[in-house]
């Protein structure tokens, strides 16, 4: 195993450190990288939404959901404060199943980040109480597999079905040689996200199997990324997964795992290997629901025009934040989805 090398920009580490405080207010943050490319959806700035470099809107945005596209979200959220001073934007890091439930789908806030897209059950408690969900893919990650920088015995990585004995509620192993024989007699220390977090859902869709027994319980779960790279770090026979973003800042405290992808070869996971579709299965959809009520507010709406205008830019998405970023009919479809929205809504 080889630890990955992309860039990371300095501006990343406040984003990654934000991530563990749960709340953000961003009024107060304002600070704009200029350089770098833009993707076509702006210039390296972001886009004025308003059209006419105004700064007439004002109020109050509220979101809550993924851990994984809390980061993109609160540099989304900054770039557009710099342009809308007046608009104050309330961020919440609850996992996308705890937002749906707790914050979204009841109407307190107005969009909803979900690393997987929003389940039956939630569409019928948000219809419940009148919040109509607008699905807008935002990036592309590549769900991490780490293990401790020590680690020497895994090889060229792991095979999807190592990975299922690890983690199945079925099979929970204790010790690495109850997986392999020839991996060493010491104990599995395991660490994840909750039974909240989208990543958590994803990783039994695409590896237990949702038809499976389930995700193992016996391990140390947490909805902060930061924890779980931090108790991997601390243990030489520990085991965890996370966005690619949060790794991505860490590269020198854990390394990330290859996993066997569907043509039977082992592809660590980085922005190339998550766009090209190499590592599979484990590339997956970021997405932001707005509440199509909420862009009855026109702050609410220019902000989620502004994200999606700067979706495909390498800069903001790839370079800071550490997603691939959508490409330009991707983009277009979301932005032809969230314009029909808007229009419903008024």
């Amino acid at each position: 195993m080889t630890r990955n090398s992309d860039s990371v920009l300095s501006r990343r580490k406040f984003l990654i450190a934000s991530g563990a405080a749960g709340l953000a207010g961003l009024a107060g943050c304002t600070e704009n990288n200029t350089d770098g490319e833009g993707g076509s959806g702006g210039d390296s700035e972001g886009t004025d939404s308003s059209g006419d470099g105004s700064n007439e809107l004002s109020g109050t945005i509220d979101i809550a959901g993924s851990s994984t596209v809390f980061p993109l979200a609160t540099a989304m959220g900054e770039r557009f404060q710099t342009e809308h001073s007046e608009v104050n934007i309330n961020l919440q890091s609850t996992g996308s199943g705890g937002g749906f439930a707790n914050y979204f789908c009841t109407g307190q806030t107005d969009f909803n980040n979900a690393s997987r897209p929003i389940k039956g059950e939630e569409e019928t408690q948000c219809e419940d109480n009148d919040v109509t969900p607008v699905e807008l893919k935002v990036a592309t990650d590549a769900l991490t597999v780490i293990v401790n920088n020590d680690n020497d015995f895994l090889g060229e990585g792991l095979t999807v079905e190592q990975l299922q004995t690890i983690f199945s509620a079925e099979s929970t192993p204790t010790t690495w040689s109850d997986v392999n024989s020839e991996w060493p007699d010491e104990e599995i220390e395991i660490y994840g996200p909750t039974d909240a977090s989208g990543t958590y859902d994803y990783f039994i869709e695409a590896i237990i199997g949702e038809e499976g027994p389930g995700h193992r319980q016996d391990y140390s779960a947490t909805e902060q990324d930061r924890t779980i790279i931090q108790g991997v770090q601390g243990s030489e026979y520990a085991i965890g997964y996370m966005g690619f973003a949060y790794y991505s800042e860490s590269t020198d405290a854990v390394q990330a795992v290859p996993i066997e992808n569907d043509a039977g070869e082992f592809v660590e996971p980085s922005l190339d290997t998550a766009l090209s579709g190499e590592y599979n299965p484990l590339s997956r959809p970021l997405f932001t629901y707005p509440a199509r009520e909420s862009l009855a507010e026109d702050h609410v709406a220019e902000f989620a025009r502004y994200w999606m205008e700067n979706s495909t830019s390498r800069e903001i998405v790839a370079d800071e934040v550490g997603y691939v970023p959508l490409g330009e009919d991707e983009q277009q479809e979301m932005l032809d989805t969230l314009n029909a929205a808007i229009e419903e809504a008024n």
